[in-house]
């Protein structure tokens, strides 16, 4: 019996090489999204805790610099936080992107794969 020889081999190898690579791109894109999340998670901590200060600051003795102190820095923390929101939907978009790569990489492996399987049964 003869060897099977697929003519269109090396363009399944390059769609197979393309989905891992698109794969690699998603898993980084992911990885970006829970950072930007965990840097979120950690203004909003310490936005909360200088706003617990706060408040212990203005139930004990009144110390008007301290006070002042605490609110600019609760405002400082809100407008970072509002950027690290940015920073997040900026990496949510780069990952949606990436997902729509790898989606189309799959198909045309997929597609690929399919072709070679028809050719191998004929």
């Amino acid at each position: 019996m003869a060897k099977f020889k697929y003519r269109m081999q090396n363009i399944l190898d390059i769609k197979q090489k393309l989905e891992e690579s698109a794969k690699m791109e998603f898993g980084e894109a992911n990885v970006r999204v829970m950072e930007e999340e965990e840097r979120l998670a950690v203004i909003d901590e310490k936005k909360q805790a200088y706003e617990t200060e706060g408040g212990r600051l203005r139930t004990a003795k009144l110390q008007v610099a301290d006070i002042k102190n605490n609110t600019r820095a609760i405002s400082v923390l809100g407008d970072m936080k509002k950027e690290q929101e940015s920073e997040v939907e900026k990496a949510k978009v780069v990952l949606e992107q990436k997902r729509t790569k790898l989606q189309i990489a799959m198909q045309e492996r997929k597609t690929q794969e399919k072709l070679y399987e028809n050719a191998f049964a004929e």
